[in-house]
């Protein structure tokens, strides 16, 4: 047993000689040096275009947001790195049960490093808009507060994935280091941020509309019930009414929040929007267009 504690001791040594300098802290939590000049972290850890960046040597620097894409939870900060070198992509992914090590830099007030296994690579979470990230890694590393954009690695320091959910009950969740994960982050570091239509309002699960529904007598229905409209918004200046139950869009039935984003990275153009929604016991069509409200963003 001794011999096992002994060499877990050295390989979490290794692994933060090796990447330590390289996990920097980022406004409310961590990050990644990527490459010369770029800082890959979390979405939900930047609240402005400029932040401060905290690094291993105890420097700080003011970083510029390059690429942001929220849905994703991922965004890229420009930033002088100075000699830092770059955390490695892993090879190969992880399979169940291999160790892992997971750092962060909380606020940049220094690295720290916990041990874990991957537990499964095949969960799901809501990004802080809403969408789905799905094939993430669930491990038992523990994370701090503040650790969320940090990275989990091999024993050899190489990068797994993107620390960003805590599950609670000790499981931790990490956006995978996929091939698509490096390209997405590749356009990101060239300022390409994703653009993607908006309708402008803020939806309740279907659990929870068929339980809000027959909290005031209305018939349970699928769909997504309409929690807030924003104010000129592509939404509202159609006519939806918060509390409305959106049940189709271009005929695509609207059983999960999923479904709605579907209709509408798939529109084209100047393409309408025919929305199908209950008001109480009435159905009624609106017809949504949208201009040139195209950004980052959810529903």
């Amino acid at each position: 047993m001794s011999s096992i504690l002994t060499e877990l001791g050295s390989a979490i040594r290794a692994v933060a000689e090796t990447t330590s300098p390289s996990i920097v802290g980022v406004g409310r939590g961590s990050g990644i040096v990527i490459e010369p000049g770029r800082v890959l972290t979390n979405a939900h850890n930047l609240r402005h275009d400029e932040t401060r960046v905290g690094f291993a040597d105890g420097r700080t620097e003011r970083g510029t947001v390059l690429g942001f894409d929220p849905d994703a939870d991922l965004a890229i900060v420009e930033v002088d790195t100075g000699d830092t070198p770059a955390v490695a992509w892993a090879e190969e992914p992880p399979l169940l049960g291999d160790a892992v090590f997971a750092l962060a830099n909380p606020r940049g007030r220094g690295v720290r490093v916990t041990f874990g296994t991957v537990s499964s690579t095949t969960r799901a979470f809501r990004g802080p808009r809403g969408r789905v990230i799905g094939d993430a890694l669930e491990h038992t590393a523990p994370l701090a507060r503040g650790s969320s954009g940090g990275p989990i690695v091999d024993a050899s320091g190489a990068l797994l994935g993107i620390n960003t959910h805590r599950r609670g009950d000790g499981f931790y969740l990490a956006i995978p280091a996929t091939a698509d994960l490096r390209s997405h982050v590749s356009a990101l570091t060239k300022g390409e941020t994703p653009k993607r239509r908006r309708l402008g309002v803020a939806v309740a699960p279907p659990h929870a509309a068929r339980r809000m529904r027959a909290a005031v007598g209305l018939e349970p229905r699928d769909g997504l019930l309409v929690r807030g409209v924003e104010d000129g918004g592509p939404a509202a200046r159609a006519g939806v009414r918060r509390g409305d139950l959106l049940i189709a869009a271009n005929d695509t039935d609207l059983a999960r929040a999923e479904d709605l984003y579907g209709v509408l990275d798939g529109l084209d153009g100047e393409a309408t929007l025919t929305l199908r929604l209950l008001r109480g016991t009435e159905a009624v069509d609106v017809a949504v267009t949208f201009g040139d409200t195209v950004e980052e963003g959810s529903a």
